[in-house]
């Protein structure tokens, strides 16, 4: 994929002037094999001392502290990225049985005590309503690869659910997931995650961005989810390591998606977050926008 540019603007809107608390600003990708940051930068308004730190998941998190008041606060970032999804591996030979169901899946001694918190359930399923959608895709009479078996849940989703953009409030739980049949982004992400989880097998929360090309994906499907930040989920299998999924496009690997936060509960992946002092009708509102297009293709060959 040729180079994406990045840009996501925040704004927010006061009726006079406010003070503003301390911003944690999650919106720079995450550097590895497949993705690198060629140029990041993120302007804030009004000026603010900005520091940098990495979360507890490795996660860059800008920090900004201000002094003065205002009546808008800006936040853009800008970023140029070097995107290079990998092929997915097809050797992952992983399976699972029935009786996983619940169980743990064994994972390498070595590996679980680092898992553990991945691998625990999220979100209250007292009726078991997770657990009963989960069991359509074990096969009852051996056992069930488990790549296939995550492939057939991330199409699954796709296919089942109505997608509905919902930019403001939390996830809901996979049990109201289910009883809706539709959800936001992070909501698919959630139900997925806690699916996988139900088998045994760890798994953390992604965002990021998601690019849209003009009219289809290169697998010919339109994709939903741009135009603000995304959300998707990543299991861990020890014969290929982490492995992508977006059940909201139904799209396994990382194909079109840029991964900026990594977490075991989505409430650790806000990308905006913060506080500030005044009234409370002094808030107007707030406006975001993001957008990624590819920079056009250099030709480099020599006459």
């Amino acid at each position: 994929m040729p180079r994406l540019q990045i840009s996501h603007r925040t704004v927010y809107r006061y009726r006079k002037p406010v003070a503003f608390g301390e911003h944690r600003v999650m919106m720079r990708p995450r550097e590895s094999y497949d993705q690198h940051v060629i140029s990041a930068e993120l302007s804030v308004s009004p000026d603010a001392s900005v520091r940098r730190v990495h979360d507890v998941f490795g996660n860059c998190v800008s920090i900004a502290s201000f002094d003065g008041k205002a009546a808008e606060l800006v936040f853009d970032s800008r970023v140029l990225l070097d995107h290079r999804p990998h092929p997915l591996a097809s050797d992952c030979d992983e399976a699972v049985s029935p009786a996983t169901l619940n169980g743990a899946f064994a994972y390498d001694d070595t590996d679980l005590p680092d898992l553990l918190r991945s691998v625990e359930r999220g979100f209250a399923d007292p009726d078991g309503a997770v657990e009963r959608w989960v069991r359509r895709f074990l096969k009852w009479n051996g056992p069930t690869l488990v790549l296939p078996l995550l492939t057939e849940m991330t199409r699954a989703i796709h296919a089942d659910f109505t997608y509905r953009t919902r930019l403001h409030g939390g996830v809901q739980s996979p049990a109201e997931t289910l009883a809706l049949g539709s959800g936001a982004c992070r909501d698919f992400a959630v139900l997925m995650m806690e699916g996988a989880r139900a088998l045994g097998l760890a798994a953390h929360f992604v965002s990021g961005y998601l690019y849209v090309p003009p009219v289809t994906g290169r697998d010919g499907v339109r994709r939903v989810g741009g135009g603000h930040t995304h959300a998707w989920v990543e299991v861990y299998l020890p014969s290929c390591g982490w492995v992508e999924f977006d059940p909201t496009n139904g799209l396994i690997g990382n194909s079109d998606l840029v991964r900026v936060a990594v977490v075991r509960d989505p409430r650790q992946a806000t990308p905006l977050w913060g506080s500030w002092s005044g009234k409370a009708d002094d808030y107007l509102g707030m406006e975001v926008v993001v957008d990624l297009s590819m920079e056009p293709e250099r030709d480099l060959s020599v006459a």
